[in-house]
């Protein structure tokens, strides 16, 4: 199956997953806060956990949770980030933000109860042995913590504050947490569910989520809110140092694709059963949203 038709299969199984995770919880503000957040999306992450696990011979019966579980913490780590303390944003998707369509109890609420339920997810029996699970509720766990994602974010609000604007090697530094921790995480899962070496998909996945990140701000200042899905030249207007900023836009396109070579790279130990994560790498600085 071709990268761009598996994308679109595995984000329906993915929703499905979701969706029957929830199916119980009722239809309180919350829980409908909930599966509104959770809805739509490219799926990125969850595909980089399906299609490395397909790749190291784990099929999806056995992976679709813990594919869920990053989806799942993807979308809450969304609905806070919109949020008026943060990056105050009305649109994601093309539509209202959780706290603009209810408002901002309800959407930290939601927030907090899809990152539960992604740590519920990945206690699923069909995931392999107890130390498997373990494992894989050790890495999210680093990946949007205190040591990945959420030092990410935290870096990116001082930076708004700071001084003087930050250097490459600082904004490298808070990306690969903010954005860069949860797209490692769901590459090496794969691993983890086979039992495999990560260390490839590691680098494989670092070199994706840095590309990934420099090509969002890209957007911010090349893109088109109505394919984005959200504000764009928000960044510039407020004076905040991106890659754009920093490198100049020829420049940062030349270092997403630079990062993209890289990314293949480490992926030749697979050989051709890695065909879908490597058009995956190209897709991701040539998508519009």
């Amino acid at each position: 199956m071709s990268f761009s038709a598996q994308l679109a299969a595995d984000a329906l199984a993915i929703q499905a997953r979701l969706d029957a995770a929830m199916a119980g919880f009722g239809d309180t503000p919350v829980v409908q806060a909930m599966r509104y957040a959770a809805n739509g999306g490219k799926r990125l992450r969850g595909f980089l956990v399906l299609e490395s696990a397909r790749m190291l011979g784990v099929g999806p019966a056995h992976a679709i949770s813990a594919a869920a579980a990053v989806e799942a913490l993807h979308a809450y780590s969304l609905v806070h980030d919109d949020m008026p303390c943060m990056d105050d944003d009305a649109l994601r998707r093309g539509l209202p933000t959780v706290h603009v369509k209810w408002d901002e109890a309800t959407a930290v609420l939601a927030g907090d109860a899809l990152q539960t339920l992604a740590f519920e997810l990945l206690t699923d029996p069909t995931l392999g042995s107890g130390d498997r699970r373990i494992a894989l509720v050790a890495g999210l766990a680093q990946a949007s913590g205190a040591q990945g994602m959420v030092l990410g974010q935290a870096l990116d609000i001082a930076a708004e504050t700071a001084p003087r604007p930050l250097t490459l090697e600082e904004i490298t530094a808070l990306q690969a947490g903010k954005t860069g921790a949860l797209i490692r995480f769901s590459a090496e899962a794969g691993a983890i569910l086979a039992g495999a070496d990560p260390a490839p998909l590691r680098r494989y996945a670092t070199a994706l989520g840095l590309a990934f990140q420099i090509w969002d701000d890209v957007l911010d200042v090349t893109g088109d809110a109505a394919l984005t899905g959200k504000a764009v030249g928000k960044d510039a207007a407020a004076g905040k140092a991106t890659f754009v900023s920093l490198l100049g836009l020829d420049a940062a396109k030349t270092r997403a694709r630079s990062l993209i070579d890289e990314a293949e790279a480490a992926l030749s130990v697979y050989g051709p059963a890695a065909g879908n994560l490597i058009d995956c790498a190209r897709f991701v600085i040539a998508r519009e949203n």
